[in-house]
């Protein structure tokens, strides 16, 4: 009977979510589950811990934002994840949110933005509110700037920011795989993460959106030993004609911290020489879709790891947003190819400029090291701007 129920189950070509509330009294229940994971062939499974079981009879239970952390809130036969997006309620972004805030306390992001007449100040007034606007900036490693970023934006500004994430985070080419649960990647879509493609940054810009992007990618997000805040970026200007085309301002920005955090032991280097690593490495690449696999140089070695890391003590970030580029009227970028090289060479030095004027600020800053920041968030609240070096 069981072996019949399976193979007519196999031919099951709907999208299915199964929910339960992580403390379900049944074991029988839970193994079903993964059976059944197993056998449907669209299938995702979310588990929801803090909740009670019965999970529907949990009154903090959320059935629609479930479906939309999934992306099953679709209006088509297939997700977009520009038109289907549905920015997150008050409520939602706390949910969200909330297993993060201790980064908070232990990275305790400072945010610094440029006005348009050059002034460096604290906070991110100096962004501006209509779009479209394109940010481009370095990425630390395991993409951990990503949501202090949005988050900070969301939470001092009312923006949302569109980041322009790698496939790995919609989509698996092979099932039950060594790389995280789609799941693990389910706040990133929320907070309004779409694929990296031509086609979405077009149609981002085109509803005058707050776009987020890091033209290393991959690349940057699982550098090598020596690498960080180094910009391993394509030859091409992939992003700077659409942004004309669309009159965007471009703000490039800074970010350091990361070596305040962790120390890498074992890159992928350092992994490929040894067997059993290399074969992880091989399985973790095969699984999700590659970017940029014709490209030449180091922008090519697009290679998925699990980096080897000693943690530190955490020290802080930092994030310096430059002054925004104007590019409306910049016609001759569009017809130009040298001209828009010298638009994209510009950008990068901008941001080498922010990350240099940060790691030379943050040796000044008397609240770099959590040890240094705990008591005065003890005495003023752990929700206070802990004070930063002078601008």
């Amino acid at each position: 009977m069981q072996n019949h129920l399976n193979s007519n189950l196999r031919n099951v070509e709907a999208q299915t979510l199964i929910l339960n509330s992580g403390k379900d009294i049944l074991l029988s229940s839970i193994i079903e589950q993964e059976n059944l994971r197993g056998v449907l062939k669209r299938c995702e499974v979310r588990s929801f811990i803090g909740n009670g079981d019965p999970l529907f009879l949990d009154d903090n239970f959320d059935l629609v934002a479930a479906i939309k952390h999934a992306s099953y809130f679709r209006r088509g036969r297939s997700v977009d994840f520009i038109s289907d997006f549905m920015p997150p309620s008050p409520s939602e972004f706390d949910m969200v949110y909330d297993p993060f805030r201790w980064m908070d306390v232990a990275v305790n992001p400072v945010m610094l933005s440029t006005l348009d007449n050059g002034k460096i100040i604290r906070g991110l007034s100096g962004i501006p509110s209509e779009g479209p606007v394109l940010f481009v900036g370095n990425h630390m490693m395991l993409a951990m700037d990503l949501v202090p970023l949005v988050s900070r934006f969301s939470i001092e500004r009312n923006i949302t920011v569109r980041t322009m994430a790698h496939p790995l985070y919609f989509e698996r080419l092979t099932k039950d795989g060594k790389l995280p649960d789609l799941s693990f990647f389910d706040v990133f879509r929320v907070l309004g993460a779409v694929p990296v493609t031509a086609a979405n940054m077009y149609k981002l810009f085109k509803l005058k959106s707050h776009v987020l992007l890091f033209p290393g990618g991959i690349r940057e997000g699982y550098h090598r030993k020596g690498e960080d805040y180094k910009l391993i970026w394509p030859v091409e200007p992939e992003f700077v004609r659409m942004a004309v085309k669309f009159g965007a301002k471009i703000v490039p920005f800074g970010g350091v911290g990361e070596d305040d955090v962790l120390q890498l032991l074992l890159d992928s280097d350092d992994q490929m020489k040894i067997p059993p690593l290399k074969s992880l490495i091989e399985e973790l690449t095969n699984e999700a879709v590659r970017l940029r696999s014709d490209a030449g140089g180091e922008v090519g070695k697009q290679l998925l790891y699990y980096p080897i890391v000693l943690p530190k003590l955490p020290g802080r970030f930092y994030f310096l947003f430059g002054k925004p580029i104007p590019t409306e009227g910049r016609e001759d970028v569009l017809r130009n190819k040298d001209k828009a090289k010298e638009m994209y060479l510009e950008i990068q030095n901008e941001i080498d400029k922010c990350i240099g004027y940060l790691k030379e600020k943050r040796e000044k800053d008397p609240y770099r090291n959590l040890l240094a920041r705990l008591p005065y968030q003890g005495f003023n609240g752990f929700d206070s701007q802990v004070p930063t070096f002078d601008i």
